[in-house]
């Protein structure tokens, strides 16, 4: 079998930067227990922390990384620019890095591809999209305040259009996306592969009332492997070739998550898993002003 340390795994970007195979997620965490949820995964061995400005917890992240005494360049820190700041990408970076107390983030992404006026969040700029975006993005390399930059939720479609644009002189070292068994979006992976743009996989076990826990095969499998569903779902990504970013603020949870050294799946298990029948997604794109999803991810 191959080498089972997943949890010492990274997968190496365009930068030479080496991305952890697994990181915490702080989405939906509650700013009052997100900085103990940090300094949990911190001590448990986590060197990858994943947040956004959207969030409203850089602060207590980078009270959480701060109070567990691992060394700053030792963890890997992500976060992201929100949609209401497509126009100010240089203020963007220095409020999150004031928030995080931090110099610099390992990787900033652009959240959504999305423009939102920040007067109506309804509205979507008429003069500036995330191509627009992604040109400040690119200077920001130079400031030594982000060692990479990357894109979130983009589909092949918004892809293409960014990667096939003049403007688009490097690109996105990582796509940031929903991928579990009900969403694992074959043919976005697929793309992102062939033109070396590392994926991460957010909402990685599903969502708090994920139909994936009442999945027989799922249970089944853990069953067998003598693991939590939950354990099996991250070792389903990590062996697929992306980094995971699982969220808790439960120390258990958190130090559960982390238990993937030693065993794996094999290749049956994983097809298994990626063949499951039902699909959902947790994050869809009713909520923005424009259109991010179009059904080209399988």
């Amino acid at each position: 079998m191959a080498d089972t340390k997943h949890t010492s795994k990274t997968y190496t970007l365009p930068s030479g930067d080496k991305i952890p195979a697994i990181g915490l997620g702080t989405w939906q965490s509650p700013k009052n227990q997100t900085s103990t949820a940090v300094k949990a995964a911190l001590e448990a061995g986590y060197r990858y922390i994943d947040t956004a400005f959207a969030y409203g917890n850089e602060s207590e992240v980078g009270e959480g990384v701060r109070a567990s005494g691992v060394p700053r360049e030792q963890i890997w820190i992500t976060t992201k620019l929100n949609n209401p700041w497509h126009k100010r990408v240089p203020e963007a970076i220095d409020a999150s890095l004031k928030n995080l107390g931090m110099d610099y983030v390992d990787l900033y992404l652009i959240h959504w591809p999305s423009s939102t006026r920040p007067d109506d969040s309804k509205k979507h700029y008429d003069d500036w999209n995330f191509i627009d975006t992604w040109r400040e993005m690119q200077k920001l390399l130079d400031t030594g305040k982000v060692r990479n930059i990357g894109v979130s939720n983009f589909g092949i479609t918004n892809l293409e259009k960014l990667l096939n644009d003049p403007s688009c002189k490097i690109k996105p070292s990582v796509n940031q996306i929903e991928l579990h068994p009900n969403n694992p979006s074959p043919k976005l992976v697929a793309y992102c592969k062939e033109k070396g743009i590392h994926c991460t996989g957010y909402s990685c076990l599903g969502s708090t009332n994920s139909p994936l826990y009442k999945d027989p095969t799922l249970l089944e499998l853990a069953e067998k492997k003598g693991k939590t569903p939950q354990q099996c779902l991250l070792q389903w990504g990590i062996q697929n070739g992306w980094d995971v970013i699982p969220k808790s603020v439960t120390k258990e949870r958190i130090e559960g998550n982390f238990a993937l050294d030693g065993w794996a799946l094999t290749d049956e298990e994983l097809a298994k898993l990626s063949n499951l029948k039902d699909r959902f997604k947790v994050c869809g794109d009713s909520w923005l002003p424009v259109k991010v999803f179009f059904g080209d991810d399988e």
